[in-house]
């Protein structure tokens, strides 16, 4: 890989989970980092393969202590413009509700050379590896994904609307908000007998994966954390027989699926 020496930014997408699920190119990228900028979901296993002397700064953004948006992508402007080799290291893809993208922008306006590294996104991989493929032609006819932060009812109506014509939809950061979500979509005429899914900590030795339908997921999945992946659509049914035995990087193991 060649470093400018112009200063560069790397937006680096980990993977979900697991440190052995980031791409070898991403993995590249963090053995030539001067500086790597990481967020809350990235394991600490995987910063063991950042080179001695780089410089680890911490800007994950959670309730009650953050740092702003604007603040780390002016961090990742000033040190690119001191000749540095940075890289964004985020949890799942950079541009899939990762406000990569933002990160880009910045990044052009300023004038700083950059590049994406697309990472896997949970939303395709943590109901994978949970025995979901989110699509299959003989179930779903789209995949949708849509953030839970928010659950305005418009949203809503729009949700149930795709869920209507076999879509399949894939709610991410929708932990907080999920009782609104399931009464929402009830409300706007969903069926309660529609399977879903949820799994929390995907692809990592404390996975754990709820199914049920519309109509029971919200008693059976009483305590849930985050970070968690929701599934709606027929595809989920699939499970029980696609789950079988899966691998846990995190334990070197086997185990059934339940």
């Amino acid at each position: 890989m060649t470093v400018s020496k112009e200063g560069k930014v790397y937006l680096v997408g980990a993977g979900p989970g697991s440190p052995d699920l980031i791409t070898l190119r991403g993995v590249r990228c963090l053995q030539v980092a001067d500086v790597v900028l990481y967020d809350r979901l990235v394991r600490p296993e995987l910063l063991r393969q950042v080179r001695t002397g780089a410089r680890l700064i911490y800007v994950g953004k959670r309730r009650g202590h953050s740092e702003g948006q604007e603040w780390i992508q002016r961090l990742a402007i000033a040190e690119a413009r001191k000749g540095q080799t940075v890289v964004r290291l985020k949890g799942g893809d950079p541009y899939v509700f990762g406000r990569g993208g933002e990160e880009a922008e910045a990044l052009a306006n300023a004038g700083i050379d950059f590049e994406v590294v697309p990472g896997l996104t949970s939303a395709i991989a943590v109901p994978a590896l949970a025995g979901i493929p989110v699509l299959h032609r003989g179930h779903s006819s789209a995949l949708v994904i849509v953030s839970g932060h928010h659950c305005r009812q418009e949203e809503v109506r729009q949700w149930a609307g795709w869920l209507a014509q076999s879509a399949t939809l894939v709610i991410l950061m929708g932990v907080e908000n999920f009782r609104r979500i399931v009464a929402a979509l009830r409300e706007a005429g969903v069926s309660d007998a529609l399977p879903v899914s949820v799994t929390s900590n995907g692809a990592t030795c404390r996975e754990r994966t709820i199914e049920g339908t519309l109509g029971s997921i919200e008693a059976l999945a009483e305590g849930i954390e985050a970070p968690a992946v929701i599934v709606m659509g027929q595809v989920v049914k699939l499970r029980q027989k696609l789950a079988g035995i899966s691998w846990q990087p995190d334990t070197q193991k086997r185990r059934r699926a339940r």
